[in-house]
């Protein structure tokens, strides 16, 4: 992952007898590998809104669903860091509304909302060696993925090879209820925001660099991304943090690629 996207919108104005006109916005996306996409326009934030609706309580949160069809066990919340419960804070990040922030150091990540506030959600990010920084767009999304080990990844771990078709969805598959794909350059990171029924690996590096949710929190998420959105991957929130080299490793791949059925962003 070795460059940082860069997201400008420049405006210009001309006066003419008192009407002004508003110049055209651009945007550069950089780079990374694999599947090739058009990459997707990023809508501008829209304007300050009301403040966010209330979440409600955590127990109901995340309580047992059906969701899709499959069963979905609760949470125990009674177990969780209450840190890493969603919830709606002061936005930290000073981005536009839409714009979603993950800050390694604290294993939150920020979907920022209008009139100042963000959606905070607990997440499990890399492992030791897996780790990154960086950005990205999400272009694609799916609701409980079919997971396909990669062929390098069933050379590894063997056992793995009943699933060299795919794993059917379901509680238990790695990517859980959702996936979010990230993209540069119209090219897939194989970076993913996934759900992941391993809930107490939530603030910690247990990932092999995707960045995980709880199922609950994942579908949340995926409710709120319905078009491609800017993602930042930041070592932490400081100003330092936000120009701080992106890291040079790529991803090891954790599925066989997004499946042709997802829902494409253009």
């Amino acid at each position: 992952m070795s460059d940082i996207s860069q997201f400008s919108v420049r405006l210009s104005r001309r006066a003419f007898l008192g009407v002004s006109a508003l110049g055209a916005a651009s945007l550069a996306l950089s780079a990374c590998t694999t599947t090739e996409v058009a990459p997707p326009t990023v809508a501008p934030a829209p304007p300050s809104g009301p403040s966010e609706p209330a979440l409600g309580d955590a127990a109901s949160m995340y309580t047992a669903r059906t969701d899709e069809g499959f069963q979905l066990p609760a949470i125990p919340v009674a177990k969780l860091d209450p840190k890493f419960v969603r919830q709606i804070v002061a936005d930290p990040t000073g981005e536009k509304p839409g714009t979603i922030v993950v800050d390694v150091s604290e294993h939150f990540l920020y979907l920022v909302r209008d009139g100042g506030k963000a959606i905070r959600y607990g997440v499990s990010l890399g492992k030791a060696g897996f780790g990154w920084t960086g950005s990205a767009v999400v272009q694609a999304r799916k609701k409980w993925p079919v997971w396909t080990p990669p062929p390098e990844m069933i050379q590894r771990r063997p056992e793995l090879a009943k699933y060299k078709d795919g794993m059917p969805p379901g509680p238990q598959s790695p990517l859980g209820a959702r996936a979010l794909y990230l993209f540069r350059d119209g090219k897939d990171t194989m970076y993913r925001l996934h759900g992941t029924p391993e809930w107490d690996s939530i603030g910690k590096n247990a990932s092999s660099g995707c960045v995980r949710f709880m199922n609950q929190d994942i579908i949340d998420l995926y409710s709120r991304v319905n078009g491609p959105a800017q993602v930042y991957v930041r070592p932490n929130l400081s100003a330092a943090g936000k120009i701080m080299a992106v890291s040079s490793r790529t991803a090891e791949p954790i599925d066989a690629g997004v499946p042709k059925d997802a829902e494409f962003f253009k």
